[in-house]
């Protein structure tokens, strides 16, 4: 387990801590890796074959002209011309001199190992390589029991080609692509970085308004979801300061009735407590009034409360509303649906959606008709009535709290208000329409 931590640590401290940094390294060593593997198979197997086999044909080219002249002194200076112009090779024998030196420089590439190990297979005997004879040849330099033979050797018979092209092109195209990739990176860090300050800003009280989604598909949907979220955070602040201050100008008149009342009530000899109960009753009648408007606004302040999702049955959940409303004196004429709808909502607030619009169908009305249905990827949930409907002028208008359409028998406004953000809660929406009864038709849209 230390050993886990101590690894994790490690890691933490090895890597970028910024999203870009990250971002980058993931195309690095994906990068990095693929062009090592490239460069370890060319200069691995196919440059080593290949220098090997140049290699062996020069030096078995040596050994056949050194073994002819030993077999044909007398045509020495013929063989060697001959060699000369069949194998490209200048050939020079150095009867009675020593090779000074044995080391060869290094070069990039196996080629200066190969030439030596090759000319040790064959000869038996020392060497000695200069790569930088001349621009255009080899230097070779072998220790012979005799003498030493001195050959110079085109470097295209030794060398497949500059390997440093091959070594540039590698670590080129790797920085180009790199280069690349750190601009692409760069765009969709900079459209987060974007989308961190807005919600930073949003946070500290700073609305900036909504963010351009920029980037790719999902940072694009994440900024789609912060301005929906930062509507609805503006929609939420607004509703409940107008609400607050609609129950606070509410309140005013009961409270100056009270207080109006008590202050005439006499406060000196004795009263017969039929005389007040005018006054007790009106006080009462206040008091309720007060009431209403207090329950009102905490049911709308509670709005979608901290009742989880779950899988519910929306027919049953309906048929349920339904017997509520007609215990209450409604009259619930059908409920068509096809099948029974699960969807993942939270019952109990659905419920008071429900009663809330069942309630002002029945005080408008009296009969409705509940409808559900699949719409695509959603789920509609229809109630019908035969009242008077709204306008369309006014559709819009009865979605603030306090407008209500509802006469001296009772509403205050906010069931609708109510409903709708319950309904936006659940990624849903409502809409008002005409009823086939004459009436209103209230649709919920939630997601499947």
């Amino acid at each position: 387990m230390q050993i886990a931590r101590f690894m994790e640590r490690l890691v933490r401290r090895l890597l970028p801590r910024s999203f870009q940094g990250r971002s980058l390294l993931i195309v690095l060593m994906p990068l990095l890796i693929t062009q090592i593997v490239a460069l370890q198979l060319f200069y691995g197997n196919y440059l080593k074959v290949v220098s090997r086999r140049l290699a062996d044909s020069v030096v078995s080219d040596l050994a056949f002209i050194v073994d002819s002249v030993e077999h044909m002194p007398g045509q020495r200076d013929w063989l060697i011309t001959q060699a000369r112009w069949r194998t490209q090779l200048e050939i020079d024998f150095h009867p009675g001199e020593k090779l000074t030196t044995e080391s060869a420089p290094f070069v990039l590439g196996p080629m200066d190992e190969d030439l030596t190990k090759a000319v040790l297979r064959v000869f038996d005997a020392p060497c000695h390589i200069d790569w930088k004879a001349t621009r255009q040849s080899v230097r070779l330099e072998i220790a012979l029991h005799d003498g030493v033979l001195d050959v110079y050797i085109p470097r295209k018979r030794l060398d497949v080609g500059p390997i440093w092209l091959f070594v540039a092109w590698e670590v080129g195209s790797a920085i180009l692509l790199f280069i690349i990739a750190g601009l692409f990176v760069g765009q969709q860090v900079r459209a987060v970085r974007r989308l961190a300050k807005a919600a930073e800003n949003f946070g500290l009280g700073r609305d900036d308004g909504p963010i351009q989604p920029q980037g790719a598909r999902e940072i694009r949907k994440a900024a789609l979801a912060f301005n929906r979220m930062q509507a609805r955070v503006n929609r939420f602040v607004t509703q409940r300061t107008a609400v607050l201050a609609g129950v606070s100008h509410d309140l005013r008149t009961p409270l100056t009735r009270l207080r109006l009342t008590l202050a005439m009530m006499p406060v000196e000899g004795s009263v017969e407590a039929q005389e007040l109960r005018p006054d007790i009753e009106d006080m009462i009648a206040d008091i309720t009034e007060m009431e209403r408007l207090i329950g009102s606004y905490l049911s709308f302040a509670r709005g979608e409360g901290e009742e989880d999702p779950v899988p519910t049955d929306l027919l049953a959940l309906v048929r349920d509303v339904a017997a509520d409303t007609t215990r209450s004196g409604g009259e619930v004429l059908a409920i068509h649906a096809e099948q029974s709808l699960v969807v993942p909502v939270r019952p109990d607030a659905m419920r008071r959606v429900l009663i809330n619009l069942a309630e002002n169908a029945r005080r408008h009305g009296g009969r409705m008709s509940f409808s559900l249905r699949r719409a695509g990827r959603s789920i509609e949930i229809i109630l019908d009535d035969d009242g008077p409907g709204i306008a369309q002028s006014r559709r819009k208008d009865v979605f603030r709290a306090f407008s209500s359409t509802s006469g001296p028998d009772g509403g205050t406004g906010l069931g609708l208000t109510i409903a709708r953000d319950i309904v936006a809660a659940h990624g849903g929406s409502v809409t008002l329409h005409n009823s086939p009864l004459g009436g209103l038709r209230v649709m919920l849209k939630l997601p499947r």
